[in-house]
This record gives structure tokens, sequence and C-alpha cells, in this order.
């Protein structure tokens, strides 16, 4: 049965987990809190189930829990930084203020980020600038788990892209996707939940579509079998921004995210914001998103960018967030390991979950 914990003690175990292999108390609450966050928006593919993935890769060295990221400023728009290998979360949460404080001064600010590991939910990072009254923008590529439109074998990652713009009166408009039909991680969460997959997401180690999340070994490129090419090009372009262009590597070439668990991910990521009062609509944005809003409201049941996480997010704020039981005793697991008690349920909850 699925279990349910509230999202504050999830977060407070979370942060003992990573005190406990050595992340330092600042960047282990950064860390515990985006992923928590990440799951009440619903987004459990990269929420707080990852987290037992990062303590593997602490416990092993391939990412370094006390590392000091390293920021050069380029120019007046632009800096770069070295991650030393460490938490992905933490670089991308550090690189988004610097770009937030340079479109502050000079109307945008882009931060490369090399030398990471996995970052998580790309909205985490494009919100915060909206809350600023900014655009943010934030992609990042990832290991090889993707299938290029016309071909049979994987090679990108699922290099996802996101965009947030502030909106008056609410939370922001974030569009925060991956590049693929769906995040390889969703896979692997049907795997640990015994579900089966859609159909047209993934395929086989032969190339051929299955629904199988045991069988599957690439995603689909968005667009699906027709269209593919549209994901596969966005693909592309994220690839070229994160990877080379950070001095990392490409495709195939880079740390499999679950396997190698031994060796650094090496990975980049690109994050901008944009102040939109440098243009002639800037002034007037946040209150016209606010108006598209309700205009597409007034044409069907419309939800906006963003919107199911939010809807998400009221609900497991106040049910708490769903953890399938597979999940739950790897949590445990560790928990036992690092002398922790593991997160406590919530006790008399109906399961909500669907």
């Amino acid at each position: 049965m699925t279990v349910r914990v509230a999202h504050g003690p999830l977060a407070e175990w979370a942060r003992a987990c990573l005190g406990a292999v050595g992340v330092p108390g600042d960047d282990a609450r950064t860390v515990a809190d985006c992923l928590v966050q990440t799951s009440l928006w619903g987004v459990d593919s990269h929420g707080v189930l990852r987290l037992t993935h990062y303590l593997t890769r602490l416990t092993n060295g391939s990412i370094v829990a006390d590392a000091k990221p390293v920021i050069t400023t380029t120019g007046p728009v632009t800096a770069r930084m070295d991650g030393g290998d460490g938490l992905g979360i933490v670089h991308a949460v550090r690189a988004m203020a610097v770009a937030i404080e340079m479109a502050r001064e000079a109307g945008i600010g882009i931060v490369g980020v090399g030398n990471s590991s996995h970052c998580g939910a790309m909205g985490l990072y494009t919100r915060e600038a909206a809350r600023q009254g900014l655009i943010g923008i934030a992609m990042t590529h990832a290991s090889s788990v993707v299938v290029p439109h016309g071909g049979r074998h994987k090679y990108f990652g699922t290099n996802p892209i996101s965009f947030a713009f502030a909106r008056e009166g609410g939370e922001p408009v974030c569009l925060d996707m991956a590049t693929s039909q769906v995040a390889w991680n969703k896979v692997l969460n049907a795997r640990i939940e015994g579900d089966t997959l859609d159909p047209g997401l993934a395929v086989d180690g032969n190339g051929e579509p299955t629904t199988d999340p045991d069988l599957a070994r690439a995603c689909i490129a968005l667009g699906g079998p027709t269209y593919g090419y549209k994901g596969y090009g966005l693909a592309f372009a994220i690839e070229l921004l994160c990877g080379p262009l950070n001095g990392m590597t490409f495709g195939p070439r880079v740390t499999g995210m679950y396997d190698e668990m031994e060796k650094p991910r090496r990975i980049g990521h690109f994050l901008m914001a944009l102040d939109p009062k440098r243009f002639a609509g800037g002034p007037m944005l946040e209150a016209t998103v606010a108006e598209m809003v309700r205009d597409l409201k007034t044409r069907g049941e419309i939800l906006f960018p963003g919107e199911p996480e939010l809807d998400h997010e009221k609900e497991r704020r106040s049910a708490g967030i769903p953890i399938e039981p597979v999940a739950y005793a790897d949590m445990a697991a560790w928990s036992a390991k690092l002398g922790l008690q593991p997160p406590p349920r919530l006790r008399n909850q109906a399961d909500t979950s669907a």
C-alpha cells in the first residue's frame, strides 16, 4: 500500500541523510528542500525518490559531498562555474542566483556550469527567477537514454528545458519539459511501482517499441515515431549549450546516471535570467501573463504551464507525499545504514494516489 509522508518531516529526514554522508548543513538543506518541493509538485521522477541515488554516489565518492564550486565572472553578463563534482542542485541554485544578480544590474545574466551532477527539476531554478520579477531559462544535458529520430539506439539524454514568467496575483507560469516523450526516471519509477508504460514512450535493446519498463532501454524523442525530429533537434541544441559550451563532453560519452556509480558525472547546465523591464512590454508583462491565463480559461478546461504542479502541491501539502512501498523500503534501508529513523508515515490517511 502506498505510504504517505508529510513534506516537513520528509525534508528533515532528507537533510539528516545528506548530513550523515558529509554534506555541509546549508547544502544539505538546499538539496533536501528542492527534492521535496519537486515531489510536492507531483514531479516524482525528479523528487525525493532520487535522494537514495545521490546517497549512493556520495558514499562512492563520485559526488563530492563538500565540494566548493568556483564561479568565475567572464563578462558583464556572463560567468562560468566549476562545480568540482559536487551536488548539481547546489550548483544550479547558486548559478541562478548569480544570473539573477547580473540580470538586475545589466538586464541579463547567463551562467554555464561544468563538472556537475544531476541537478533535479529545471523548474526549481526558473521559478526562482520569475518570483523575483525576471524571466528564468534553464536547461541541462544528461546521460544517453534517448533514441535520436531516425535511429534505433540511444544517443542524447532527456535534455530538459524550462522557462518561467512572473504572473500578477499568482505563482509563475512555468514550462518544464524533457525533450523526450517522458523523463527516463519515469521509466525507473514504473519499474519500482510495477506499472506498464504507455505506448510510444520507450524502446527495448533492439530499438523496438515496448510498454514493459523492465525491457525498456531508451526513451523516444518528443514527438514520437513520426515527429520525433522536433525533440531530437531540441536535444541537440541543448547538448551543445550545456556540454561542449561548458567544456564538458556529449552524448554517449557522458557518464551514465545509473551506471559507473564510482565515476563522476561531469555534466553541464545552462542558466539564464532576463529582466523584462528592459523591453517595451516588460513593465506590463506580469499583468499580461495573468490576462493570457484568464483568457485561456474562458475557452475550455485549459491549464497553464505549471498549473498541474500547483494542483498537486495543494493536495500533497494536505494529504502528504505518496511513496510506493518499494521506494519506502529503500529509504528505510538507507536510514538503517546511516543510523537514522526512516521518514515517519502519516497515520489514518486514506490512499488518494491515482
